[in-house]
């Protein structure tokens, strides 16, 4: 065996690497700490003893001292060794609770957890060039839809629908609109809410998603929409819709170049298509200062690859980018691209698009 000899270089390395497998651990007890609802009630308390934290969240005292202990160590909490006490800052709560809504970033933590239990899987595919059925994959979808629904508010709605403005008179009087990739289907019952009389369509290949998704619009009270399970590599509607939208829904399916042509051809004369996908570049290089880079990476290599490689399809991986976006929606058929973004989610690009 080659022995490797240490130097300076390797400790500065070492060091480093030690800190990302603190931040991994770390992320486990944020995850924690998310589902057990102990960041919203320090949020609420003043300065707090594990006890009292304990009590106003009905948890195990013990268990909560000891998260307490990793979560002061690394720094997320604020802790008073002469009071005992613990405490959770406004400027902390402000990414890390219920309360900051799409701002909290607690939720992804729960990611680590759910695709490390994966990882076996994901080895076994590294050897043999296979995939891993979406089925696995269901509580994943489900964090990423939870993050996705805190996005989709009414300032969220307007400024998408302000991309295409000249398609609102024929939506407010009966159009067509697809959420192709729905999710649990908030997009498409707000839309739904905002055009009484236009037919709305939800699409997706998760039966969970389309389940919760029946739920939401029967609680909503809106008639105008259906949610279907449907794979869109087999979707065949020419001439169809006014209007199709794909929210962060390309880039996981197997087949995206022949549903963008499909979508493409579902379009009627003068309708639109809206793709957001997050904001990158379609080169390695060119994404140094991406934020979350590495866990986007990582989560295209736990989970987005081998979901498209189950179905012996061609993976986009979750950071494809805009050069190769903007390539692959010409090649479909879809003319006078346009680029914008939202104030509202400044992590995300969006195309505009028609077919003639």
């Amino acid at each position: 065996m080659t022995m490797i000899e240490d130097s300076v270089g390797a400790g500065v390395y070492a060091a480093r690497i030690a800190r990302t497998l603190n931040s991994g651990f770390t992320a486990l007890m944020l995850s924690v700490g998310h589902r057990t609802g102990l960041f919203d009630v320090m949020a609420a308390l003043p300065p707090a003893t594990s006890a009292d934290i304990a009590r106003t969240s009905g948890l195990s005292e013990r268990y909560v001292r000891e998260w307490l202990a990793a979560m002061t160590a690394a720094h997320i909490v604020d802790h008073d060794a002469r009071t005992m006490t613990y405490f959770l800052p406004i400027e902390y709560a402000a990414v890390l609770t219920r309360g900051a809504s799409s701002a909290n970033l607690a939720p992804f933590a729960q990611l680590l957890g759910i695709l490390g239990g994966l990882e076996d899987l994901v080895v076994t595919a590294f050897r043999s060039g296979g995939g891993i059925p979406a089925e696995a994959y269901e509580r994943v979808q489900e964090v990423l839809a939870g993050e996705k629904r805190l996005l989709i508010d009414d300032e969220y709605v307007d400024a998408l629908l302000d991309l295409i403005p000249d398609l609102h008179l024929r939506l407010a009087a009966g159009g067509t609109i697809l959420d192709a990739g729905c999710g649990d289907g908030t997009l498409a019952v707000a839309l739904a809410r905002r055009f009484p009389r236009a037919i709305v369509r939800g699409y997706d290949v998760s039966s969970p998603m389309i389940a919760r998704a029946r739920e939401r619009a029967d609680e909503a009270g809106v008639h105008n929409i259906r949610f279907e399970l449907y794979d869109l590599s087999r979707f065949e509607e020419r001439d169809a819709y006014d209007l199709v939208i794909a929210l962060d829904a390309i880039h996981e399916l197997a087949f995206p170049r022949l549903v963008l042509r499909r979508l493409a051809a579902s379009l009627r004369r003068d309708g639109a298509f809206v793709m957001q996908e997050l904001a990158a570049s379609s080169q390695l290089a060119k994404n140094d200062e991406l934020p979350h880079a590495p866990m986007l990476y990582a989560l295209s290599t736990l989970q987005t690859v081998p979901a498209a490689l189950a179905e012996d399809g061609e993976p986009l991986g979750r950071i494809w980018g805009r050069e190769r976006a903007t390539y692959m929606l010409g090649e479909a058929g879809f003319a006078r691209l346009r680029f914008a973004r939202l104030a509202c989610d400044t992590r995300s690009d969006y195309w505009i698009a028609c077919v003639r």
